[in-house]
């Protein structure tokens, strides 16, 4: 039920956004309006599967309240500044915009309940109930603030359904100033504190638990990487600009992804082998556009060829470099994250070595099998020869 109301919801965005006369893909002029897609699917999968993981019921309910945001948003804006308050309804829509606030505290409670739905260790549970208490007290703070606008008919909204009331309080909403100046740093500072806690767990942790905190980790860290692309690229409009947004905001959704592979156990020791590929490719990347941009400054601007040939040139020897560079580059990745394949391969390479000089069947098999155990770790190793002839 709850899976289909979020899809309910967000399958109001579209008609929503015509409306407003807006597009879907921002609301707020932040985030695009699919960003709560993510959270849904992966909530509803969670949920579905674990329904005993809270975190899958917390998941869905960020996907929820963000999608409630975004419709709101869009009909306040249809209402107060383009049908001057003439739509049904108007005022539960201004009562349901800043369902934003809720999702953003909620993510930060599935980071801090990962990936089990409990807090990292018994110590860490003081700050779970501070941090939802200043929550709750924010969120009943819009509605009487709210309430308050529309009872003395202050309804100004900005182009992204925000009330103008609640970003520059005054007069009798004035206290509402005191309120974010606190909301805001301890809704920041259990953010940090929650990731804090994943990070001191993970030293800590070992086997499984520490495979689903690589794929937390390593989700945060792609999602941080694309919000500073989306939010500080200097490229502006142009299409580079515009590709370049669009590939950030992607990333930010790596969070709810890695979180339900994660949770849901799947694929779960690929994460070593993921990072291991993902930072040789983009150390691979960076040294050739370098090397090619260089080459091709190096023979205009140098030599005075002409840009034609130097282009042609510099991805000639872009190209010749990309085998050898991947390779060396591979392996010093390999040897720093990803260890024990990095082992397996030399321990297998060894054997391959040693294979062709060996003659002595038994020695070869006994061999063989200490490889395997070694390289690979099953638990249990059978070889079978047939007989010659």
């Amino acid at each position: 039920m709850l899976g289909g109301l979020v899809l309910a919801l967000m399958a109001a965005e579209p008609p929503l956004a015509m409306l407003a006369r807006q597009s879907v893909n921002a609301s707020n002029g932040s985030l695009p309006v699919w960003f709560s897609a993510a959270f849904g699917v992966v909530g509803f999968v969670v949920a579905w599967r674990k329904p005993r993981n809270p975190l899958g019921w917390v998941i869905l309910a960020v996907a929820g309240f963000l999608a409630l945001s975004e419709d709101a948003s869009f009909y306040v804006v249809a209402d107060y500044r383009l049908h001057h308050g003439g739509l049904p309804f108007g005022w539960v829509a201004l009562l349901a915009q800043p369902g934003w606030a809720p999702a953003i505290v909620l993510i930060g409670l599935s980071i801090f309940l990962f990936p089990d739905g409990r807090p990292p260790s018994p110590r860490w549970r003081w700050l779970l109930w501070p941090y939802l208490g200043v929550a709750a007290a924010w969120a009943a703070g819009t509605a009487v603030v709210t309430v308050g606008a529309i009872t003395t008919h202050r309804t100004g909204v900005d182009s992204g359904g925000n009330l103008l009331l609640l970003d520059q309080p005054a007069g009798f909403a004035a206290w509402w100033g005191v309120v974010e100046d606190l909301f805001f740093p301890v809704l920041a500072l259990g953010w940090l504190a929650s990731v804090a806690a994943q990070v001191l767990s993970y030293r800590r942790s070992s086997g499984e638990r520490r495979q689903q905190l690589k794929w937390l980790l390593a989700g945060s860290v792609l999602a941080g990487a694309g919000l500073a692309v989306a939010a500080g690229h200097p490229f502006g409009h142009s299409v580079f600009g515009q590709i370049l947004s669009g590939v950030g905001s992607v990333a930010i959704l790596a969070v709810p992804a890695c979180m339900g592979v994660a949770i849901l156990k799947y694929r779960l020791y690929d994460i070593d082998r993921i990072i291991s590929r993902t930072l040789a490719y983009a150390i691979i990347t960076g040294l050739l556009v370098g090397v090619y941009a260089g080459l091709v400054l190096l023979a205009t601007q140098v030599l005075g060829l002409h840009s034609t040939v130097a282009v042609a040139a510099a991805t000639l020897a872009a190209a010749a470099l990309f085998t050898p560079v991947r390779r060396r580059i591979q392996r010093i990745v390999a040897r720093r994250f990803n260890r024990a394949r990095y082992n397996a391969e030399l321990t297998v390479g060894a054997f391959a070595s040693r294979l062709q000089d060996a003659v002595d069947l038994d020695m070869i098999r006994g061999d063989l099998a200490a490889v395997v155990q070694q390289a690979l770790e099953p638990a249990h190793v059978s070889v079978w020869i047939r007989p010659g002839g």
